[in-house]
């Protein structure tokens, strides 16, 4: 079996406290808004009427809050590539959704790496995580807990 990998696999100890991994940017277009309302079930007016929206003060559709924090998905980036061979689990995540973010804005993710709590033969790896919109304003913060197992002896 010929085993491809994208980059060089890392382990616990190869991560440095403040290291940031950038995501690709993604405008929130209304069929995203379509697909995410179809895929999570949410049927609120607020995520898919425009009109509803503009009664409501609003300036176009208002996104869910997942579909702001499935937007620091690590898998849309390189770090699941880094870890194929380290990583043992997703342990947690927390957001908090500070601004409203509108069909048309462009988000900006990124993970960064916060904390590092060595155990014996892995370690917690916990990544800040971070959403702006196109003019630079914090839209989400959050966290990421992940077990890596440390480099083989």
């Amino acid at each position: 079996m010929i085993k491809h990998q994208m980059c060089a696999q890392r382990y616990f100890e190869d991560f440095r406290i403040g290291e940031i991994f950038n995501l690709p940017s993604r405008t929130m277009t209304e069929a995203l808004f379509a697909a995410f309302q179809l895929a999570s079930g949410d049927n609120h007016p607020v995520h898919y009427d425009v009109e509803y929206c503009r009664a409501h003060g609003m300036p176009h559709m208002l996104a869910h809050g997942f579909q702001v924090a499935i937007q620091t998905a690590a898998g849309a980036g390189l770090f699941p590539h880094m870890v194929e061979d380290s990583l043992k689990a997703f342990l947690e995540q927390s957001s908090r959704f500070l601004k409203p973010v509108y069909a048309g804005d462009t988000l900006y993710a990124s993970l960064r790496v916060a904390e590092l709590a060595p155990g014996r033969n892995t370690g917690v790896l916990v990544m800040h995580s971070e959403v702006r919109n196109q003019q630079g304003t914090l839209v989400l913060d959050g966290m990421q807990k992940y077990l890596l197992r440390k480099r083989p002896a």
